[in-house]
């Protein structure tokens, strides 16, 4: 049965959509029921460089000032389901799916909102054994005082599986000792306001990331065990005051402050990031910028060993196949970069629905790039480019990503186990600095820090009739531990992760749709004994409204996991089910 912790997620994430009393925008496609119907975290880099930027830059549809609406859908489901392993064996498994969930969409100027949670028992028949699981997203923005105050928040629980070389990919053995909960929530505070020709702005927020590991994880002959990451507590904390080109001097001027930190429980590792910087905007031409800026930073990453046996010297380990931290040892320096900081680079934003960022600079003792280009030609359509350098745990990337996650959207979900895919159906067109995907921050539960640089893309369009979204990403991982302690052979390995996600759902006619989709992940290990990871699979649903509250539904689905050291699997599924909705 699920946990307390899991319970109380699934509070949490209903109450972040329901608790807000505005308008609504949701289409709910795969189920026959369609209607016609900001910014990035704190603390990120991107935001604190654009001195003097004007906030209109940012790619959004215009609102119009039609009346608010409100969509929440509660929904019962039963399926039945037969699971067919076709490599390294044969086995034929049959189980029974009962579910109850909600979507719920609220959409207003200053408030929107979107969750979509799920739980489902699983019940097996002959070989197969029982389960249950819960999943969910859910983005929230409300407006305490608008155009000034507003609480930004969203929660996540997610299901995987973790592979011999700590990378999480989605397979068709989703159940039993093969299953990864992953949760993730956070929430804070959003200040902007302006006193004179002074824009004052301010952010915090903090995040609470966990996962749910099996006891056991199958390695490589040779290969030692790898830590999967269990919890963290993140804290991110931005100010920053400028006045635009024009106001003052004909450049715009600004200074901003931050602190990060993300504090790991996997051998009490600690990431403390502390930044002051001026920047400057110097306009060419009213729709292009040369931006800059200089400062100081300190970031300090440190941990603690683990217990000892004291006979054979090797790493004690939990009953959760996690490492013991010895608390006894003082904390271990295992990076520190202390000194100037300076990035330089261009803003173009031609119009509401055209932005472009690029920066390049030095920051953690080395080049940094890091920009976005965001392309929105109507409401409906969207094109979002980024290019991120950071350093974080895998409960801080993971926060960042849910940050960025637009706050109108709908669930893309495996219609065999609920299981979210990659990325969420936007409702709507992506502003710039968000991203419909969580793939990449995904990729990997080792518990180790990293510095992660990386390129993501994205492309949705929501029409009438059919909504589609293709999303691609790479993401390379350098991995920071402390000498002499047993995470030390992680120090300096680099994992590469590429991997690409898309869907199509449509409406056939009135009373029928249909919803597709597939993925593909590339997992590139630096350590010998791993190996690299392919994983790729495929479904397809068609759905049949039968009253205007009963749906039913059919699907088919393939997932195959090629593992370089180890056996390759694979399976198919097939599905018929009905779903009540309220």
């Amino acid at each position: 049965m699920t946990s307390d912790f899991t319970r109380l997620f699934a509070l949490l994430c209903a109450g972040t959509a329901l608790s807000l009393p505005l308008a609504a925008h949701a289409q709910s496609i795969a189920y026959g029921d369609v209607s016609s119907s900001p910014g990035k975290g704190a603390g990120e880099r991107g935001s604190d460089s654009s001195a003097g930027a004007e906030d209109e830059g940012d790619v959004r549809p215009a609102r119009g000032a039609s009346g608010k609406k409100i969509k929440v859908t509660p929904y019962i489901e039963a399926q039945q389901v037969v699971f067919a392993e076709l490599k390294p064996g044969d086995e034929v498994l049959t189980y029974s799916v009962l579910a109850a969930g909600v979507d719920a969409a609220i959409a207003g100027r200053n408030n929107q909102a979107s969750v979509s949670l799920r739980y489902e028992r699983r019940i097996g028949w002959g070989d197969a054994t029982d389960s249950d699981a819960i999943s969910g997203v859910a983005r929230a923005s409300l407006s305490v005082v608008p155009q000034t105050l507003k609480i930004e928040a969203g929660a996540l629980a997610a299901r995987t599986s973790v592979e011999n070389n700590g990378a999480a990919v989605t397979s068709g053995l989703e159940f039993g000792d093969s299953v990864t909960q992953i949760y993730s929530i956070y929430a804070g505070p959003q200040l902007a306001t302006n006193v004179g020709d002074v824009a004052l702005s301010g952010s915090y927020r903090l995040g609470y990331t966990r996962v749910e590991s099996p006891d056991a994880i199958q390695l490589a002959p040779g290969q030692a065990p790898i830590d999967v990451f269990d919890d963290s507590v993140t804290h991110n904390a931005a100010v920053r005051a400028g006045v635009k080109p024009g106001a003052v001097l004909p450049a715009g001027l600004g200074v901003g402050a931050g602190y990060n930190r993300e504090d790991v429980s996997n051998l009490d590792q600690q990431i403390e990031d502390r930044w002051v910087r001026g920047d400057v905007t110097v306009p060419v031409t009213p729709d292009l910028h040369l931006v800059g800026g200089v400062g100081y930073e300190k970031v300090q990453v440190s941990s603690r060993d683990a217990i000892r046996d004291p006979v054979t010297g090797n790493p004690v380990l939990g009953n959760d196949g996690r490492f013991v931290t010895d608390k006894s040892v003082p904390r271990t320096i295992a990076y520190n970069a202390d000194g100037l900081i300076w990035d330089a680079g261009v803003m173009w934003r031609p119009s509401r629905r055209t932005a472009l960022e690029a920066h390049v600079g030095k920051r953690y003792g080395s080049t940094s790039y890091y920009g976005s280009f965001a392309y929105a030609p109507n409401a409906r359509t969207s094109f979002n480019i980024s290019v991120y350098d950071s350093i974080n745990g895998f409960g801080g990337q993971l926060n960042n990503a849910l940050a960025a996650l637009p706050t109108e959207f709908e669930a893309v979900r495996n219609p065999f186990n609920g299981s979210l895919s990659g990325c969420v159906a936007a409702s709507g067109s992506v502003a710039s600095g968000q991203s419909p995907c969580l793939s990449t921050a995904l990729g990997s539960v080792r518990s180790s820090v990293f510095r992660s640089r990386g390129v993501m893309a994205s492309y949705t369009v929501t029409g009438s009739r059919f909504q589609t979204g293709f999303g691609a990403g790479y993401d390379r991982r350098k991995f920071i531990a402390a000498p002499g302690t047993v995470l030390a052979a992680a120090n300096g390995v680099i994992d590469e992760n590429f991997w690409v996600a898309a869907y199509l759902n449509g409406r056939i006619d009135r009373n029928s749709s249909f919803s597709t989709s597939v993925y593909g992940n590339l997992y590139e290990s630096g350590d010998a004994f791993s190996g690299d990871i392919t994983a790729i699979g495929a479904t397809a649903a068609y759905y049949r409204q039968l009253t205007s509250k009963l749906t039913a539904t059919a699907a088919i689905g393939i997932d195959g996991v090629k593992r370089e050291n180890l056996v390759d699997i694979w399976s198919g599924q097939a599905m018929v089910g009905v779903r009540y909705s309220f």
